[in-house]
């Protein structure tokens, strides 16, 4: 918990732009690809997106989530 409220608390605006780019890009491929947006995943992004998660915090929360989701379509 510390190390993600002094990651928010260091993110610039840079940092956050380039994030944001990061995930439109990643959100782009996913539609042209005819894949599901989870509300999940795009909360989880927010986070990302304006420092409340590490990169390394986002990508492991990510993977945990997307195999949840998909485990409770099955």
């Amino acid at each position: 918990m510390k190390d993600t409220v002094k990651a928010y608390l260091l993110i610039g605006e840079e940092e956050k732009a380039r994030r944001k780019k990061s995930i439109d890009y990643a959100r782009a491929s996913v539609m042209l690809e005819g894949g599901v947006l989870y509300s999940e995943v795009e909360e989880l992004s927010h986070k990302y997106i304006n420092g409340e998660l590490s990169q390394e915090e986002f990508t492991q929360t990510g993977l945990e989530l997307i195999d949840r989701l998909y485990a409770d379509e099955q």
